[in-house]
Order: C-alpha cells, then structure tokens, then sequence
C-alpha cells in the first residue's frame, strides 16, 4: 500500500458501517419471489360461491366472447392468434387468483347464516387444491376488517374458514381490508402466530395482503408513507398490495362519476405503492372497475372496450393483476395481458439475446434492462401469450435455463 492508500483501519471502519447496511438491503429488499404473480384475483360473494365457480365463470365468459366475436377480433387488434390463446384460456384455466368474499361484496348477514358461509368456504378451499389445474392455483377469503366494529366478526370468521378446510390449504392467502396504521400489520402477525399454533403449521406458513383503500395506508399523520411500513412490517408473510379503487376515491372526496382506476388520485396511490413494493417481492395489484358486461349488446361492447383499456393501461403501468368482478371481464382480462405481453416478446426476445451474446445491437443494453426484458419472456409464458419454442425460434439464446440463471442473477451475465 501506498501511502496515499486507505489504511487498514480506515477500511474495517467502513466495513463496520456498511456490512449491517448490506445486510439490512438484502432482508428488505430481496428482489422479484421466483413463482409468477397472477394475472387478476376474481372476487366473489361467499352466498354466491361454490365448487363449480371457477368453471362456471370460464364458460359464461366464453358465451359473452362467442356472441361479442367481432369485438373480441377487435380488442385483439386483429390477431386471430391472441383471440384463440384467450378463449383456450377461458376454457383451461379460466381463473389463476381468487378470494371469497366474506367482506363488502357479502354485507352484514344474521351471525349464523355467516358462520356457516365461512363454513363452506373453507371447504370449497380445500377442494380445489385437489382440482388443480382446473381450479385457481391460489385461493383465499377476505374478512372483514380490524377495525372496532368489524374486527370480532371477521376473526371469527377466518378461524372458521380455517377450521373448515382442515388447516391452511395450499396457495391460501387472506386479504385484509382497509389498513389505516401499521399497527394492524402487528395484530396481523400476532393473529397468524396464533393460527399456526393452533394447526400445527410451520412459522410462516400463513400469508396476508393488504388492501389499500383509505388515505391513511399512504400518508399517515406524521407524514410517512403507512403502506411502506407496513411492507416490511409484515414480510415475509404480507404477499400483496391490493388498490380499493372505490373506498379509496370516495374517502378523498372524488364523486362516483369520476371514481375510475384512471383519476389522478388512484394514480398518486398506485405509484405509492409501486415504489414502496419495489423489490421487496410483495406484488402490487390494481383495483376494480363496477362497469360489467350486462345489458343490450351495446352496453356489453361497450363495457368489454371500457375493461380491456383499463387492463392495458395497467399492464402498461406496471400493474400486472388486477381484480375483477363478472365473468365478462376475464374475456377483457385475458385479451389485454395475452396481446400486451405476445406483442412485447419478439423485441424483448432479440434483445436479450444480443445481451446473452454481448452484441450491441441497436441498443446497448445494462443488467438491470435485461431483467425487465427476461420479465417480459417471464410473464407473458406464465399468461399463455406464448411458448418457450416460440421464443428460441426467435432468440435461441434465451432458454429457460439462461432466463432463470439471469433472474436468479439479478442481472448478472450467466455463465
């Protein structure tokens, strides 16, 4: 060492600063879960739910999209392969997410008529993980909330669901409404404990999302952003951001003719949302949309055109799910994430192929762009927008085994 170098004690100070820094990023913010997110989380009323739902909704969309096929061709932007890869999806594996209702979309009920609800919902639950793939690869409820009046009801409520599906059954996720201060994430920790005691499960098992729909999740009194908080807060169970586009714009004031996943306010709390999240590994979701597909022929066109640009909006956004509401949206729903993300491959296929190559190309590209790009091929194969051998006949650099390196990488050039 020179004398103008960094003596060894200069050097084991800044170790000693920095290593509980890298430690603390690293726990915080451990990058992108390795199992893909869902497209959408479909809600439905526990009065209304049963087995047969998933399948059900799968076949009312495909009649809505047989007798709306000029529209369908149209959202599809002309492509006859993007329509046929959205009604195989409504015929194979119509919905990927979904959560019974025991919250809003239910309303208040006599005690026992929601006890046994939440009864046969646990029931329901447990069984479609024996239907797998013909049922939603992820599956929960959602109580109703924390807060003083509802909070006893909607305890007992998951302890019930519980109970009836024998444990936490694979894929079960809750969804707890209306945060308003980080606290409840610690009741929600605390609750989950106490579940997993109680079964016998593994710490960790149980897993939670948050919706956000009131101002406070993302600006608290002391001016700090309450959802961030809360994210880490809850990790590693808190799985997932959910928008409440209506609460969370009738809270700020906005009139229900402009309440809509596209007003200024729902953006402001989105992007909240999204920067909070990022790299975390907590999903963030868009909302909902009360326009469905019902009524005249016009109407239905109408409303299909409405859902499919706001889906593509989204998506645009970096909002990769959203919920939806009627089985007329998963026509819409899997019109835009199929075209969105098969119209993206070709490009961001040659690309990470000249990046595996170290070619320049027209574009030089860094390691963080090759991961957006690998997210593309990622995403768009988990949506069924196309196939591993439709991405190597195009770039036959990227095969699974160098997008997973990459990923796992963080970037990095595998070798």
């Amino acid at each position: 060492m020179t004398d103008r170098g960094l003596p060894a004690e200069v050097r084991a100070r800044l170790e000693e600063i920095l290593r509980p820094v890298d430690d603390d990023l690293a726990a915080r913010y451990p990058g992108d879960r390795p199992t893909a997110q869902p497209a959408h989380t479909v809600y439905v009323s526990a009065a209304d739910a049963d087995l047969d739902t998933p399948a059900s909704w799968g076949e009312r969309a495909g009649e809505i999209a047989e007798a709306a096929r000029d529209v369908v061709i149209e959202l599809a932007s002309g492509d006859v392969v993007v329509a046929d890869l959205a009604r195989k999806r409504l015929q194979d594996n119509p919905v990927e997410d979904l959560r019974i209702d025991l919250e809003d979309g239910y309303g208040w009920r006599d005690d026992a008529v929601e006890d046994a609800d939440a009864r046969r919902a646990g029931e329901i639950l447990a069984r479609w993980t024996q239907m797998r793939p013909h049922a939603p690869r992820s599956a929960g409820i959602r109580a109703k909330g924390l807060g003083d009046r509802e909070r006893g009801r909607g305890l007992r409520t998951l302890e019930l669901v519980l109970d009836s599906a024998g444990g936490v059954p694979d894929g079960f996720v809750f969804t707890v409404p209306k945060l308003r201060d980080v606290r409840q994430v610690d009741a929600v920790t605390v609750l989950c404990e106490a579940f997993e005691r109680a079964h016998g499960l593994a710490d960790g098992t149980l897993r939670f999302e948050l919706q956000i729909e009131i101002p406070q999740a993302v600006l608290g009194p002391d001016g700090r952003a309450t959802l961030a908080q809360a994210i880490h807060r809850g990790m590693p169970r808190l799985t997932g951001l959910h928008y409440g586009t209506y609460d969370y714009s009738a809270a700020c004031g906005i009139v229900s003719a402009q309440q809509s996943l596209a007003h200024p306010v729902a953006d402001h709390a989105k992007a909240v949302m999204q920067a909070a999240a990022a790299q975390t590994g907590v999903w963030i979701s868009d909302g909902s949309t009360q326009v469905i597909p019902v009524g005249t022929p016009d109407q239905i066109q109408s409303a299909l055109r409405r859902h499919h640009a706001l889906v593509l909006r989204s998506v645009e956004r970096g909002f990769y799910q959203g919920w939806d509401m009627h089985p007329g949206h998963l026509v819409t729903r899997w019109l835009a994430v199929i075209g969105f993300f098969r119209s993206a491959m070709p490009t961001a296929a040659r690309r990470l192929d000249s990046y595996f190559d170290r070619r320049s190309g027209d574009v030089v590209d860094e390691p963080a762009t090759a991961l957006s790009l690998a997210s593309v091929l990622y995403r768009g194969a988990a949506a069924g927008a196309f196939t591993a051998d439709e991405v190597t006949e195009i770039a036959p650099s990227c095969t699974a085994q160098r997008l997973s390196a990459l990923r796992a990488g963080g970037g990095a050039l595998p070798s």
